[in-house]
């Protein structure tokens, strides 16, 4: 009898979950736990990533600016040379649990070794730390996504990926208020640090978890796959896939690139003002915590409203160019008026789009994949290939700023044209995918099918 009743909870608890899950997407009632464990997973890891993201700031603002800044994200797409063939090595001697307990591991080890060099006052600190912000995000997302897309076909990829992403959009608002409530408190950089490590240990326990949990179904252990970058030159649809991600990203670091020149500027006024006790990193600090926590807030509510329902409506489609339609807006907006209110909000405009919307669509881009390209090329293109936007973003950059002097309406001005390059080469990309799959994109009817977790 106690059993029973044990079991008839269990099933309660399952439908209420269900019933909640069904608000966001189509969720069938043996996927619900999987899907739980998969959204916390990736919710304590973005929880993580923006304590680190808005403690970088004041570190490389408030001692180098805003062009120290973009050259930081460049030297992150040179360090990736390097550091693509390891991880992809490290792939394919490693299985799953091993790769992402040891990966992790090492990512904990390394904001160790930040707090005692920074405690100890040791030069350029944030700007190396800067640098490791950026591989230890592209790196962990795009190794959690493509765990993700290991254990789900693409049906049911089309379906769940959009409300796993919500622990995504939900966890990275709470890690910027986090912080930014820190700063107001007077804590140290270094002690944030040490909250996110500790963040990133639950994070990796839950991938255990989700694997043990979804072991007897999932498919069977990927090949060794060490070419990531071989893999993307000789296919056109993940040159492709690289090439959007790369236009992509020299915009939206390019308009980093303005409102960080507008912050500075604003913090330096404050401070030549002679401001009885105010703190340039301090205030640095707020300004970016406060922008995270919009910018996530908007994903969010992206993410749980309008993103499942652009994917049943259009398919593909209709999340591949929802990005590149605001970014036209909101830098068209810009070269109207460059004030830091008016740029604070275009960019929470684009990033809330590109957190929500358009990641989802470069995670349902490697659906129909092989096993090899989702780990080796997938790594190759979310750390390298987004870097490498960085990089030709801070030529952009140093050009605008040494050579031609431009204006910041001049600087958005660049980006609409970068903008509409990046919709052609969507449009070729939809054509890929197409082509790849088969058939357009399903319609509402058949995106709603009954899968299960494909099995060995």
């Amino acid at each position: 009898m106690a059993e029973r009743d044990q079991q008839q909870q269990t099933v309660g608890r399952a439908s209420w979950t269900s019933r909640v899950l069904a608000i966001f997407g189509d969720v069938e009632p043996g996927e619900v736990r999987d899907v739980v464990l998969m959204f916390l997973n990736i919710f304590m890891l973005l929880i993580a990533y923006y304590v680190l993201k808005t403690v970088r700031e004041p570190l490389i603002l408030a001692t180098g600016g805003a062009e120290l800044r973009s050259y930081a994200a460049a030297a992150q797409a040179l360090s990736l040379v390097v550091y693509v063939p390891f991880y992809g090595r490290l792939a394919a001697r490693l299985p799953v649990e091993r790769l992402v307990t040891w990966v992790n591991l090492g990512m904990v080890a390394c904001i160790q070794l930040f707090v005692l060099t920074g405690l100890a006052g040791v030069p350029l600190v944030g700007f190396v730390f800067y640098v490791f912000v950026g591989i230890f995000s592209l790196t962990l997302i795009a190794q959690f996504w493509s765990f993700a897309n290991d254990i789900y076909r693409k049906s049911e990829g089309d379906r769940l990926f959009p409300i796993i992403a919500i622990g995504a959009t939900a966890g990275a608002p709470l890690g910027a208020a986090l912080a930014s409530g820190l700063f107001a408190r007077g804590i140290s950089p270094w002690a944030m640090m040490e909250i996110s490590a500790t963040l990133l240990l639950v994070h990796t326990a839950l991938y255990h978890t989700v694997r043990r949990r979804s072991s007897g179904q999932s498919r069977r252990e990927r090949d060794a796959a060490s070419h990531g970058f071989a893999m993307v030159f000789h296919s056109s649809y993940l040159r492709l896939i690289a090439l959007l991600l790369v236009l992509q990203n020299i915009i939206n670091t390019t308009g980093e690139y303005i409102l960080a020149s507008l912050v500075t500027a604003r913090a330096n006024e404050l401070a030549a003002a002679g401001i009885a006790g105010f703190d340039k990193s301090a205030y640095i600090g707020q300004f970016y915590g406060g922008y995270f926590f919009w910018v996530n807030i908007a994903s969010v509510v992206l993410q749980m409203f309008v993103v499942s329902r652009l994917v049943r409506k259009f398919g593909i489609a209709g999340v591949l160019f929802a990005l590149p339609v605001v970014a036209f807006g909101a830098y068209g907006l810009a070269m109207s008026g460059a004030s830091i209110v008016l740029v604070r909000w275009v960019k929470t405009a684009e990033n809330a789009s590109d957190y929500s919307v358009m990641n989802t669509a470069k995670q349902m881009l490697w659906l129909p994949t092989s096993r090899e390209e989702k780990y080796a090329a997938k790594q190759a293109i979310d750390t390298f290939f987004v870097r490498l936007g960085d990089l030709l973003s801070a030529g952009v950059v140093f050009l605008g700023t040494q050579r031609f002097d431009l204006t910041i309406a001049q600087f958005a001005g660049t980006n609409i044209v970068l903008v509409l390059a990046s919709i052609v080469v969507a449009w070729l990309l939809l054509r890929e995918h197409q082509h790849l799959t088969g058939a357009a994109e399903p319609s509402e009817g058949t995106a709603s099918a009954s899968p299960r977790l494909a099995e060995a």
